[in-house]
């Protein structure tokens, strides 16, 4: 497991396999804005400020009277937009359905991606996903129930998506290179979160919170029609890539020891106690991610008292820091493993454990500073920023 194989140099950055890396970071890119655009989108679509009429209800009128007028004013469009009453306990459901979604199909898809081709689960995902991004703002004018179903459908899509890029990297990463390889594809997710958080206050301002769904939701449509034309699942197969580079992956990849398929070994794995402990250690990493991600917008706003635009732009403030530091963990863990100065266990237990202490203990600090100050400390503090630095170097240790 910890025998690094000694490979000649292949191409590097002009290379097929980092254009991969590349549009794997759109796609994650995408799939993430998808997601937390309802955490932005939903401080305007709840605007208490304003008069509520009827749950689901437009406070002046449906939004396809204002789409079928073209000349009237980008104010009065916005006027027209539908603001709902949904309470908190409402609002927590909404944004936990996509997780719960995520949640039912990350295992099986995992597994099917061993088995078909993933090119195809992680495109439909894709696709999927971005679909129903486009019919969010329809939905919820028919109820708050279809928002719930197509948020569930939504995360099922992207627990698809998610799993699929790792069987399409294990046979496209070199050994050496995978760190590298999968931190640029991984990046996208926090790049994306500090866009949609950076702008999607200010599209709800100036064009309505729909076209927050409308425009993430086109951008995926492109990511999939690039995915499907550009994407192989192997590099045998992919007639654009030259012989050097697939020479140089054949063999890398043949240096790597192998097992034959077989039938997953379920007892072993409930009994593994190294399993729980990454189990554990990414389960607290997704809850900590998740619960900055989705209520930190709405936490700057209603009670911090900041106007939509700029509780956005506070939000996203973090993940640019952490989109930085994945690219760069993935180039240590690299160097470290090409250089012989760690074990790969090394490097995997050291970044993991970075992550997970460092980030709970800013977290925690920045929790006490928030309570004594109405400041925005949160998401505008140093030490939260350096907690995400540390906290995405566990992708590199992948």
């Amino acid at each position: 497991m910890d025998k690094k194989p000694t490979t000649r140099k292949g191409p590097d950055f002009c290379s097929l396999r980092c254009g991969l890396a590349l549009i794997m970071h759109f796609s994650n890119f995408t799939m993430i804005t998808q997601r937390v655009s309802l955490s932005i989108a939903i401080i305007a679509m709840v605007n208490s400020t304003q008069q509520h009429g009827p749950s689901n209800a437009s406070t002046e009128g449906p939004l396809s009277d204002t789409l079928s007028n073209p000349n009237r004013s980008l104010k009065e469009f916005n006027a027209k937009t539908s603001v709902y009453q949904w309470s908190s306990e409402t609002q927590g459901i909404i944004f936990s359905s996509i997780n719960y979604g995520i949640i039912l199909t990350l295992i099986p898809s995992g597994y099917l991606a061993g088995i078909f081709r993933a090119k195809q689960i992680l495109g439909a995902g894709l696709l999927i996903s971005s679909l129903l991004t486009l019919f969010t703002p329809l939905a919820a004018d028919f109820g708050v129930i279809l928002v719930i179903v197509i948020r569930t459908v939504q995360g099922m899509a992207q627990g698809m998506a998610w799993t699929g890029q790792f069987t399409i990297w294990a046979k496209w990463a070199p050994p050496l290179e995978r760190s590298k390889l999968t931190s640029i594809a991984g990046s996208g997710a926090a790049f994306g979160s500090f866009i949609i958080l950076c702008v999607g206050g200010l599209i709800s301002q100036s064009l309505g919170w729909p076209f927050v769904f409308y425009i993430f939701g086109g951008i995926g449509c492109v990511c999939c029609l690039l995915w499907f034309t550009v994407i192989y699942d192997d590099p045998m197969h992919h007639p654009c890539i030259s012989v050097r580079e697939r020479e140089h992956i054949v063999s890398s990849l043949a240096q790597q020891s192998s097992s034959p398929r077989r039938s997953v070994p379920i007892k072993a794995m409930v009994r593994c106690l190294p399993l729980w402990a990454i189990f554990t250690g990414f389960f607290s990493h997704f809850w900590l991610c998740t619960i900055i991600i989705t209520y930190l917008p709405t936490y700057i706003s209603t009670v911090l008292h900041v106007n939509l635009r700029d509780s956005g732009v506070l939000s996203s403030l973090p993940f640019i820091a952490a989109s930085s530091c994945t690219i760069l963990g993935g180039q240590l863990a690299d160097f470290l493993l090409s250089r012989n100065l760690l074990r790969l266990i090394i490097v995997r237990k050291l970044f993991s454990s970075l992550d997970m202490q460092v980030s709970s203990w800013e977290s925690q600090g920045d929790l006490g500073l928030s309570q004594e100050s109405s400041l925005p400390l949160p998401p505008d503090s140093l030490s939260v920023r350096l907690g995400q630095f540390i906290e995405h170097l566990q992708v590199a240790g992948f």
